[in-house]
């Protein structure tokens, strides 16, 4: 499917923030969804389910510059051998985390499924939860919030009595996408180094099992210096793991 646009495919990174950011010659549907959404638009995702459901590629192409490959989209099992072990970065500005800690002990099913629903039923989008014993953190969008935060809370102190609320505001995320990264040991801690050597502080890491993408989390003012650093150390180290294969 030839999907003809304004642009000659896919960048690694916000071509708003980095000068001249690599294009993506091959990307999965995998790793185009993570990207997407985290921010980066080309395609709709209505002009993407139908063919991706038949494993059909995708060539977006540029229609002011049809000389141009443009870039490939395609199922994991059709990448090529020298696909970039980072495939591109994304990010968001405008979240805020709301964290509640309470001794569960035995309630600590009881206690996430209430505090997911309190949001549910005020029509709030969980984003992500990243949690630990006794504690559940929900990081959220903070318009759609806006105006709902404090009926949430005075819920929540009413029905489950968190002996601990902590609300962090001005917190954007930055995701690192690609489905190579699993299995290259200390790929994670690296590029939280590189974040830590510049001075900037990591709020928050999430990572699946399946390890496609990384989305730290960092203060709004740090946003795209975080890009910006991320997108080289993505850079060189592409050339090198490429090289070591």
């Amino acid at each position: 499917y030839e999907n003809w646009t304004d642009v000659s495919g896919f960048r690694m990174a916000d071509p708003r923030i980095v000068d001249h950011p690599q294009g993506i010659s091959f990307i999965t549907y995998r790793e185009l969804r993570e990207l997407s959404y985290m921010g980066a638009s080309v395609l709709h995702e209505d002009a993407i389910f139908p063919v991706r459901v038949e494993g059909i590629p995708i060539n977006i192409r540029n229609t002011n510059r049809p000389e141009d490959e443009g870039s490939w989209v395609c199922t994991d099992d059709k990448i090529s051998p020298d696909h970039l072990f980072i495939t591109g970065l994304a990010g968001k500005k405008g979240f805020m985390s709301l964290s509640f800690e309470k001794d569960v002990g035995s309630d600590r099913l009881p206690f996430g499924r209430k505090v997911l629903q309190m949001f549910e039923e005020a029509k709030v989008m969980v984003e992500h939860v990243p949690s630990s014993i006794g504690t559940m953190t929900v990081v959220v969008d903070a318009q759609e919030i806006s105006g709902k935060e404090e009926s949430i809370l005075r819920r929540i102190r009413r029905e489950i009595d968190p002996y601990s609320i902590t609300v962090e505001r001005d917190l954007s995320l930055v995701a690192v996408v690609g489905v190579s990264l699993r299995g290259v040991v200390g790929i994670t801690s690296d590029m939280l180094r590189v974040l830590a050597d510049a001075g900037i502080n990591v709020r928050m890491v999430i990572q699946g099992i399946k390890e496609i993408s990384l989305i730290i989390g960092v203060a709004e003012a740090d946003y795209e210096r975080s890009i910006t650093l991320l997108y080289d150390f993505a850079v060189k180290s592409n050339s090198h793991l490429v090289n070591t294969r």
